[in-house]
Parts: C-alpha cells; structure tokens; sequence
C-alpha cells in the first residue's frame, strides 16, 4: 500500500488550560502539518496522550479529526491497549469513517509472551475492517515483538500491512526487512533513526518532530525515498539537536512547546505529563529559529 510511503505524523492532543480538549487547537495543527507536506496522520497515538483520555473523548477526537483534514491525507486511528478484549471492543465499535488503517501497540505492562503478542495481533487482524500497523516500542510496553513474531505475523495475516519500529535494534530491522513479504512495510518510529532506516528499505516515519517542523521532515525522507541521500543528509543532521530537546522531558512536553512557541497551539500536557522546563524552553526556540 503506497498510502504509507513517506512521512506520516503522530499529532498531538492540545488541550485547553483547565484540560479540557481543545479542538480548535486541533484544527490548528492538523492543518500546520499537512501544510508542511506530510504523507499521513496518526490520531491518538502515544503522543496524542492517548492514555489519559476517555472513551468519548477519543470519539470525539477521531471525528474532529476527519472533519478537520477533509480528505486532505489517509488518517490512521491509534486502538491498542494490554487488554485484547477491550482492544477488540473499541475497534467493533470505532467508526472507520474516513480511516485508512489501526495502529495497534504491542501489549503494554502484562510482559506476553512472543505466544501471546501472536495472539493477541491474531485476535485484532481477525476483528479488524481495516487494515492493521503493528507497533513494537519497548521502551513504552516492558516488552519486544521479536522479528519472528513480527514476521510470523506479516506472513499469516494479508490484513497486517507494516510495522512501526521503535524498538531501536537493528538486528530486529535487518530482519524484518529481509524475511518480510514483499509488500508489508517497515516503518521507523524514531525520528533520529529514520536515514539509516530508510538506507535499508523501510517506507517511511511515523514522526513526533513533525508536528512541529513537517517540512523538514516530510522533505528529508521524500529525498531518501528518491535515493538522494547526500542531499538528505543536512536536513537529517539539522534535526538532532531539536529530536533530543523533544524528548528530553518527555513526550509530548517537548513538541507542545515547540508548537505553543510556533503560535500554532497551546502547550498543555495532562497528568502524569507537566511541561518542560523554562531551560528546555529556551532551547527549543533556539533550534525553531535554525529550522524555521
């Protein structure tokens, strides 16, 4: 599926000061980021704070966000959890409308086994009307998808289109990139290790970094998609410094910052989140005025 070829965008959920979701903030950056050239966009993935909201918050969040791209880019919906039933239940009762595919993470806290990682993804493709992006971050769950469960996967399951990587490995890369079927996708979940990913094969990113700065993402990785990799390579560097700060205190703190400085939306995160630092501030407005 070339839907998901090139740069698509983990948004974030801006909320008003007293927490409450601010739509208008989401419109806000929802049309910053396909302004700047992006491919896609997640909603309610890990950095649209995905966890501290409720259900019909997420409801409401997935069909504002339709109403807001207008057809405009594929949406990917983020529907994952440690508990496959509930999993399961919110994928029978999402409204595909306007969707393209499910970004699904791994099972968080419980520690499955590779056996149990299987099924449970066996249970979500066999429920799914949509096709399915498996999201394997360890850092996040306590636990990996190994490149034989991913591929095991990928091989019995037409439906099980790609993988978002952020588990950092290599190994596990070269893997899937050598063993997987011709048209299953490899996409990197870590914004700094999208180059040498994409020097291999892999489709793509699902970035944070580009709610902020889409355009030099979005610009870098058609370069590599092209094969033009010396000409990607500035932008590439560019952004190191400015990935680090994003992730420095957390995520999203960074980016919303990034965004609130940018005049696109607000910089409130929800607890257990608190914002970056005055320190951390400042640096990120150092790196906005060399990327702007």
């Amino acid at each position: 599926m070339s839907t998901f070829n090139g740069t698509g965008v983990a948004v974030i959920t801006p909320f008003h000061p007293n927490g409450e979701v601010d739509f208008g903030g989401l419109e806000a950056v929802i049309n910053h980021i396909i302004g700047g050239g992006v491919e896609y966009v997640v909603s309610l993935g890990t950095t649209g704070e995905s966890a501290t909201l409720n259900k019909d918050e997420k409801k409401q969040v997935w069909k504002r966000t339709v109403e807001f791209n207008n057809g405009r880019v594929p949406l990917v919906a983020g529907i994952g959890g440690n508990n496959t039933y509930e999993v399961l239940r919110a994928i029978e009762e999402f409204d595909t409308t306007g969707y393209s595919a499910i970004l699904s993470v791994s099972p968080y806290y419980s520690k499955p086994t590779q056996e149990g990682i299987y099924q449970h993804y066996k249970a979500i493709a066999e429920k799914s009307p949509l096709p399915v992006i498996l999201y394997n971050v360890p850092s996040r769950t306590g636990s990996t998808i190994s490149a034989e469960t991913t591929l095991r996967l990928a091989h019995d399951f037409k439906n099980i289109i790609a993988t978002k990587e952020a588990s950092g490995s290599f190994d596990i890369f070269n893997q899937i990139m050598r063993d997987k079927p011709a048209d299953f996708k490899l996409i990197s979940g870590d914004d700094p290790v999208t180059l040498p990913m994409m020097a291999m094969g892999c489709s793509g990113v699902i970035s944070v970094i580009a709610n902020a700065v889409p355009k030099v993402m979005s610009d870098m990785v058609r370069l590599c998609l092209k094969g033009d990799f010396a000409t990607a390579q500035p932008l590439h560097y560019s952004t190191i410094e400015f990935t680090r700060l994003m992730f420095a205190e957390g995520n999203p703190g960074g980016v919303k910052e990034a965004l609130k400085q940018l005049g696109v939306c607000g910089n409130t995160v929800r607890l257990p989140l608190v914002g970056v630092s005055r320190s951390t501030a400042d640096q990120i407005g150092i790196q906005l005025k060399q990327l702007a």
